[in-house]
């Protein structure tokens, strides 16, 4: 059998959750040091039922799917623009660009809601009415850069990325990612990931979890510890 190696590390960790939880099962132990051993960070993304081994990885899948951004082109039409450095949040017009800040009107949303449901531009139709299609930016990269762009009197086009998730509008890609890994993920612990039976684990993790789980591993890692005395009693309790 081969033997595993624990470093000091890892065992002064794998202590104090023992001294934390005196009542732990073996293969809650092992798992939390599979957890340690790889620096595993599972995480769960509810919006599809799916675990993933890390935040990265979820990244990864929805990206190759096309399940996260859009790279889009918005017109900006400065004539009718009304924001300034303290505006954070703002609604654009697709179809000519004009903006509307939530600190330059009292009531930003129901504003573009007006604007966009007479708009002489707007084309799109839904049972003869016109669409009220807008879009949002909280990004403040996104609202630098218009402020900025302030001194152009024609109106101009500028790429940014919506997210899939909650159609609002980033000046990066990377601030995409960002707001998804903050806002539509729940890390786990690999004891959850384990327990729990309503949401699918990822393929690839799935078939990690289950490799490590080979008696042969938990009997080697059980061996290990008993190298270090302080884990003796803990050994003791599960064999018993």
């Amino acid at each position: 059998m081969t033997k595993v190696v624990i470093t000091e590390e890892i065992q002064k960790e794998l202590k104090e959750f023992l001294d934390l939880n005196s009542s732990a099962e073996l293969i809650h132990t092992y798992l939390y040091f599979v957890e340690l051993k790889f620096n595993l960070e599972p995480v769960l993304f509810p919006k599809e039922k799916t675990i993933f081994q890390s935040a990265e990885e979820a990244v990864r899948h929805l990206e190759k799917d096309d399940k996260l951004w859009h790279e889009t082109e918005i017109k900006i039409g400065f004539s009718n623009l009304s924001i300034n450095d303290q505006t954070t949040k703002v609604y654009i017009c697709p179809f000519t660009g004009k903006i509307f800040g939530d600190n330059t009107h009292p009531n930003p949303q129901d504003a573009i809601y007006d604007w966009v449901s007479r708009c002489p531009e707007n084309t799109e139709r839904v049972g003869g009415l016109r669409v009220k299609r807008f879009y949002i930016s909280e990004d403040l990269e996104v609202i630098k850069s218009l402020v900025a762009k302030t001194k152009h009197k024609e109106p101009i086009t500028k790429v940014v990325f919506s997210s899939v998730l909650s159609g609002k509008l980033f000046n990066t890609k990377q601030a995409v990612i960002e707001d998804f890994k903050n806002n539509y993920l729940k890390k786990l612990s690999l004891v959850e990931v384990q327990n729990q039976n309503r949401f699918q684990i990822e393929d690839h993790f799935l078939a990690f979890i289950q490799k490590q789980l080979a008696e042969e591993k938990i009997a080697a890692f059980v061996e290990s510890l008993a190298d270090c005395d302080e884990f003796m009693p803990f050994i003791q309790q599960w064999i018993e």
